[in-house]
């Protein structure tokens, strides 16, 4: 990712959340980055560890990678198990990417103060004012999606059986791959989707009855 841009004096960072509206800002900062030919990076912010994610949460961070390879972004950033106020990593990033725009969506506002509190904006201002900001107004009526059809993920591994692979929730040295496990609700069997980290991206495969549906999926293994 990352072609060198005419304008490296200037450089924008996407601040998402999520929700649909992440994938919207992300586009408004690509057009902005594309006329002013200058870096584009996108960061999102959670407290909580990248194993511990549910599957929405999931989700939303695979499509901004996918988009952040689609239009060619300088880096995709997550900041993972932080317990620092959202907005002192922002603050971070923007120091050590040369950041001089910040674009946040005005109504991830309220998810933000749940973790900064007060006004996310004004502290953004206090903390960064060395750069510009854009506060993307985005539809509110969008920002409750359908609930998730899986159930909370668990721990869970692949091991070899015969030409595929096959889940379980013991580790054992016949594991060749870790990740969670997203079961379907409503079933009796394992069937759900695996995720599981390959350099620092999120990959998934099918499980049906407990077996992996495309092991073609599958290109690198967690244990050695």
């Amino acid at each position: 990712m990352g072609k060198m841009k005419s304008r490296m004096d200037e450089s924008i960072l996407v601040c998402v959340y999520y929700g649909p509206n992440g994938e919207r800002l992300i586009k408004r900062g690509y057009k902005i980055a594309a006329i002013m030919d200058c870096p584009l990076y996108i960061l999102t912010v959670d407290p909580a560890p990248l194993d511990d994610f549910d599957a929405e949460k999931s989700e939303y961070i695979e499509r901004w990678q996918e988009l952040a390879e689609e239009l060619d972004v300088e880096a995709f950033i997550i900041r993972d198990d932080e317990t620092r106020p959202a907005a002192k990593v922002i603050k971070e990033v923007a120091h050590q990417y040369g950041i001089t725009q910040i674009i946040i969506g005005q109504t991830a506002q309220s998810r933000w103060e749940e973790i900064t509190k007060g006004s996310f904006m004004n502290v953004l201002l206090r903390e960064i004012p060395f750069v510009d900001f854009h506060v993307v107004s985005v539809d509110r009526a969008i920002k409750h999606e359908e609930e998730g059809s899986f159930e909370k993920g668990v721990r869970a591994y692949l091991v070899q059986d015969g030409d595929g692979y096959r889940i379980n929730f013991t580790l054992s040295k016949r594991a060749q791959y870790e990740g969670i496990f997203f079961k379907e609700i409503g079933t009796d069997f394992n069937n759900g989707i695996f995720k599981f980290m390959q350099n620092n991206k999120i990959c998934q495969v099918q499980i049906e009855e407990d077996q992996v549906l495309e092991t073609s999926k599958i290109q690198c293994k967690v244990y050695d």
